[in-house]
């Protein structure tokens, strides 16, 4: 019988590693992990209810729910900016060359 070795990521660099990601897959990553703690931190500001939320962003509630508490398995990046723009944030991009 084989052993399972636990493994802590704490970053996406960390995570793409452990999982052999591509650098394309890790910056994707990234940009879904820091839109979902916008979308806690946007909801927390606001005190709208994740069923509210989840409704005028035209998902359903555990879903919404799965994301705030960082299941991003399977969410696109266009649903975390539909949450965002229900809560009436603007996402501005930026972008540079890498180092």
């Amino acid at each position: 019988m084989s052993t399972k070795k636990s493994v802590v990521a704490r970053s996406s660099r960390e995570l793409a590693d452990v999982l052999n990601l591509s650098e394309a897959d890790r910056a994707a990553i990234e940009v879904q992990l820091e839109l979902a703690e916008q979308i806690a931190l946007e909801l927390r500001r606001t005190g709208m209810t994740h069923a509210c939320l989840a409704r005028l962003a035209r998902t359903s509630r555990p879903r919404l729910t799965a994301i705030l508490n960082g299941n991003l398995d399977g969410v696109s990046t266009d649903l975390l900016l539909r949450i965002l723009a229900a809560l009436g944030v603007r996402v501005q991009m930026r972008f540079h060359r890498a180092a």
